[in-house]
């Protein structure tokens, strides 16, 4: 009983709330309307706020308050995570007022909302690239601004997340035995990011992965592919002779060696 009195009481106050808003909405004072909107917002009741901004936008299109009633209105779509509807909305505020003072706000907050729809890093990361070719924009044409900071630091999150999706694709080719295509992904992150603090662990793990090709290659293709290895290290410990991986680069150098020789003794043999 105590439950079905709460759903009753819970279904009153939104058919109050309802009411009230239907009531608001058919106000013919569209001042009052933009009070009522502006103090919703300022409440942090964005749903409210937006229905009455919308339902009062016609009357104050040609009204200098139309400028402050659109970025509030755009402002209400972000505040509920309605990101793709607010970067359409910031776009639009830039191709109507495109000499505001909040311009260059506006510009910022079109980027952030790509940011802000940036899926984890398994995903499809199309938002994720676009927000940093947008904050970049916005860094080469605002260099004075003091939102740069800022602006450099999501470019870095975004970054980082493309790194980490190119990192699990080349992890998942190694997993699934397919060493080749994890080689090569392997070698195109470090490429792609030659400045990560993991250049060290992704050139082992494309040593690793020709090593485990060459090993499961047919007879005719191993000592070419064992040279590719010999290459990998060497290459490794040029550009990695601190790393903390350096022994086992060494280790696969050594094997590779071996295997090279081992493959030639056999030769020999069946040759004489």
């Amino acid at each position: 009983m105590r439950f079905i009195a709460i759903v009753l009481i819970l279904a009153a106050l939104l058919s109050g709330c309802s009411k009230g808003m239907t009531k608001l909405l058919k106000n013919p004072d569209p001042e009052y309307k933009l009070r009522m909107a502006e103090k919703f917002f300022v409440q942090k009741k964005y749903t409210k706020a937006q229905a009455v901004f919308e339902d009062v936008m016609p009357y104050y299109k040609t009204r200098p308050e139309f400028q402050d009633v659109y970025y509030k209105y755009a402002y209400c779509a972000y505040y509920q995570s309605d990101y793709l509807n607010a970067e359409n909305l910031f776009k639009t505020f830039l191709e109507i007022f495109p000499n505001s003072p909040k311009a260059e706000e506006m510009e910022f907050m079109q980027a952030y909302c790509f940011y802000k729809q940036s899926p984890k890093p398994e995903l499809d990361q199309t938002n994720t690239i676009t927000a940093m070719g947008r904050f970049q924009i916005f860094i080469n044409t605002h260099p004075g601004s003091e939102r740069n900071a800022e602006a450099a630091k999501i470019i870095d999150i975004c970054r980082g997340k493309l790194e980490t999706k190119g990192y699990k694709g080349a992890m998942l080719y190694y997993d699934m035995g397919q060493f080749r295509a994890a080689g090569v992904s392997f070698t195109t992150l470090l490429n792609s990011y030659p400045d990560s603090e993991k250049g060290d662990e992704y050139k082992l793990m494309a040593i690793k992965s020709f090593f485990r090709f060459a090993e499961l290659s047919v007879p005719d293709k191993k000592e070419e592919r064992f040279n590719d290895v010999i290459t990998q290290c060497n290459e490794f410990l040029d550009r990695f002779p601190g790393s903390k991986l350096k022994e086992e680069a060494e280790s696969f150098l050594k094997q590779s060696q071996t295997n090279i020789k081992n493959i030639k003794d056999e030769q020999a043999k069946t040759s004489a």
